[in-house]
């Protein structure tokens, strides 16, 4: 009798790991399965358009991360800024001027919930740089890209995996780029161990780690117009939504290290979340033990852990916390069979015959100038100087308007942004059924293994 009482248990249960970790749940089957791709697209691999010699830009939300963006573009060649759209005029007027004080022309003006949609038909900007909440992007990419606009989208790029397709596959049939801004594949030591991953310093490169470990608990709870975020979109979603919400910085270095859909991909995810303490303690602190943010119940837990596997077999580890107090650290890692480095909490590197040990700050010095990677041989100067998280934000710019002004792949593509954006919504699914394995679609249909690695085009 005991037997069969454990059957019963036990059978729904494999059934439910298996529905979820081979993606067939009727409900979502045609969003995470892979999809056959429609007659009338391309594949959007290596995409190159014609040179558009002086990129005309317009920017949509104009925040904590817009107007720095604007700022930055002022200083950037074949640049010209047409056009800044906000929900608030006080900030349009803030991005404005980085703009006048440059003696650069005045950029037209926008207000309104629904002015970015004249803002995308406009004729002549070539270029819509999006920075407002989350789950605005998806839908303003997706317009842009249809009135024939590339289009560049801040982190997380798409919030759901069916808004994932929904990029890939506008981006394939308008065959326009969509790049998602992701700034931490710019910063200095990622470029460099990157490089170093290239040229076989690491050997195989066999595990690799990154987070988002931030202490957001005040910007989360300000209000807007008080160093935090409009109608406190952020929180908002925190008291919805459990798993991992914003993977892309720690997860896009590394995945470019493993050549993501570029000879390799991410099959599967298994994803487990920490209880929620941070949020009500903090809420407690600030309004009282008593106030309706205390009481709230808040669904992200304080620290979640999402481990993938890959097709040829590699792991990584993805974490976020935004509510506990802690040191800042994206928990940047690469593991391989001749080496390690690591940035945070310091930046350290381990390679063979000794790898027990890190260098001594000597050899690091060493290491990093023979291995530093071309973009801060070009432009880490100039990026240093014009600023933008130590200047990995203006390489990240520079290179995107590079590439338009030349007609070449951009570094990022929109698969790339499908496949670290889509973290956000099975890491959820994960962590709500358990921490079972869920699969990840492959955004390029099966074009994953055509291209030889990353390269950078020049």
């Amino acid at each position: 009798m005991k037997s069969v009482k454990r059957l019963l248990i036990i059978i729904p249960v494999v059934f439910c790991f298996y529905l979820t970790a081979s993606g067939k749940d009727k409900k979502h089957s045609n969003y995470y399965n892979d999809q056959v791709r429609p007659h009338n697209q391309r594949s959007v691999l290596q995409l190159k358009v014609d040179p558009i010699p002086v990129v005309r830009v317009g920017f949509i939300g104009l925040g904590m991360r817009g107007t720095p963006a604007v700022n930055r573009y002022t200083f950037i060649e074949g640049v010209e800024i047409k056009a800044l759209c906000d929900l608030n005029q006080q900030y349009i007027d803030r991005a404005q001027q980085k703009i006048t004080d440059k003696n650069l022309p005045k950029a037209d003006e926008y207000v309104g919930e629904e002015a970015w949609k004249r803002l995308c038909e406009r004729p002549d900007i070539d270029l819509i740089y999006i920075c407002t909440d989350w789950q605005m992007h998806v839908p303003m990419a997706v317009y842009a890209m249809e009135q024939g606009k590339h289009v560049a989208v801040e982190v997380p790029a798409a919030l759901t995996v069916k808004e994932c397709w929904d990029l890939v596959n506008t981006a394939e049939r308008t065959q326009r780029h969509c790049m998602m801004l992701e700034n931490c594949c710019y910063d200095f030591f990622e470029l460099t161990t990157l490089n170093m991953a290239q040229q076989g310093v690491f050997g195989e490169v066999v595990h690799v780690e990154g987070a988002y470990i931030h202490d957001l608990r005040e910007l989360n709870f300000n209000e807007f117009g008080d160093r935090g975020y409009y109608n406190q979109w952020r929180l908002k979603y925190n008291e919805k939504h459990t798993g991992n919400p914003y993977p892309t910085h720690g997860l896009g270095p590394v995945c470019q290290v493993l050549n993501i859909h570029r000879g390799d991909k991410m099959n599967f995810l298994v994803s487990v979340s920490s209880g929620q303490f941070g949020m009500t303690e903090y809420a407690k602190q600030r309004f009282g033990a008593n106030s309706p943010e205390a009481q709230k119940k808040y669904a992200r837990g304080d620290m979640n852990t999402t481990i993938i596997r890959t097709e040829k077999g590699k792991t990584i580890m993805i974490q976020h916390d935004v509510t506990s107090p802690r040191p800042y650290s994206r928990l940047h890692a690469i593991s391989g069979t001749k080496g390690f480095a690591q940035k945070y909490p310091v930046k350290q590197i381990a390679l063979e015959p000794d790898a027990h040990k890190f260098l001594n700050q000597v050899k690091m010095d060493s290491i990093m100038k023979k291995y530093e990677h071309p973009f801060i041989q070009e432009i880490g100067d100039k990026a240093r100087k014009v600023g933008g998280h130590g200047g990995m934000d203006f390489i990240m710019d520079y290179r995107l308007i590079y590439c338009l002004r030349n007609g070449l792949p951009l570094d990022q593509d929109v698969y790339d942004a499908a496949e670290w954006s889509c973290i956000v919504e099975l890491s959820e699914q994960s962590v709500l059924k358990g921490g079972v394995p869920v699969k990840i679609p492959d955004f390029t249909r099966g074009d994953w293994n055509k291209l030889p690695g990353l390269k950078f085009a020049k």
